[in-house]
């Protein structure tokens, strides 16, 4: 048994404990707990390591180190320890994000050697509702989408990624991961969009989902299209369909400027309950 502090990567046998941790905020963990349950711990399904720090021989507190560095429920004293393997092993995630408060401290130890990043998101708020709006109706014509219709839908993706982010997902490896992404989501019936004349008008995706929670994500209305009221009713489509088939909570987070959409969230039902914090390399 580990009797002092300290930080290890941990092993399939270590299941259950870091399904506790990350089950005790089904929210804001949900992304991690979503991919943990499926995968389980093994690094290479998992397609990254979970480190865990231990006090007094418990595990407390988790760090998913992936394409993505997402602290889990870390105390100051974790973060420090994450932060000195991170350093270490040297930056292979494309982000760091999480909740706001660990993972500005976690970027504030590895900005000097990490550092600089090409932008950071400083505060994202988290929305949360267990139950939509009345007064906004949802939009009978959003509805899940076939594996048939992958390709009408990957370049409405391809222009919200683009727009989100700052870079295309079709740079690197061509695409591949962010279509075989697109295809898993598709394929588990989270994918949900308005299409006119063969043309995505709406879309969003629900892209983590456990028992307890689920995030909505990738909410994008084609250009042409803005300024109809098309993500409020839209989006109350898809919390319909979440509520209904998925979890009992829903959640998402938006960028700090980006008001009109945190008011069309606020309209459909959602509160702030919290901010998360991204780091873009």
């Amino acid at each position: 048994m580990l009797t002092q502090t300290t930080t290890r990567v941990l092993e399939p046998s270590d299941l259950g404990a870091a399904l506790a941790i990350l089950e005790s905020e089904p929210v804001a963990n949900a992304f991690v707990t979503s991919r943990v349950q499926v995968a389980g711990l093994d690094p290479w399904r998992l397609g990254g390591e979970m480190w865990g720090w231990y006090a007094d021989g418990r595990l407390r507190s988790l760090c998913y180190s992936g394409a993505n560095l997402v602290p889990i429920c870390a105390t100051p004293e974790a973060i420090r320890a994450f932060a000195d393997r991170a350093r270490r092993a040297g930056r292979r995630c494309s982000s760091i994000v999480g909740p706001a408060g660990p993972t500005t401290q976690l970027w504030r130890l590895l900005e000097p050697g990490w550092g600089p990043a090409r932008e950071v998101r400083a505060n994202q708020p988290l929305m949360v509702t267990e139950h939509p709006s009345a007064d906004v109706e949802p939009d009978p014509h959003v509805r899940r989408i076939g594996k048939e219709e992958m390709d009408v839908l990957l370049p409405a993706c391809v222009a919200m990624f683009t727009e989100e982010v700052g870079i295309s997902p079709m740079a690197g490896d061509g695409g591949l991961l962010y279509q075989a992404r697109v295809a898993e989501l598709i394929a588990s019936g989270r994918s949900f969009a308005r299409i006119e004349d063969g043309k995505v008008v709406f879309k969003a995706e629900i892209g983590a989902a456990t028992t307890l929670a689920c995030q909505i994500q990738g909410v994008w209305v084609a250009p042409e299209h803005r300024g109809r009221g098309l993500s409020e009713t839209g989006m109350a489509a898809v919390l319909r369909y979440a509520l209904a088939d998925v979890a009992p909570i829903v959640s998402l987070y938006v960028n700090d400027y980006n008001t009109p959409a945190r008011k069309a969230y606020a309209r459909v039902g959602f509160r702030e309950t919290g901010a998360f914090m991204s780091v873009l390399f």
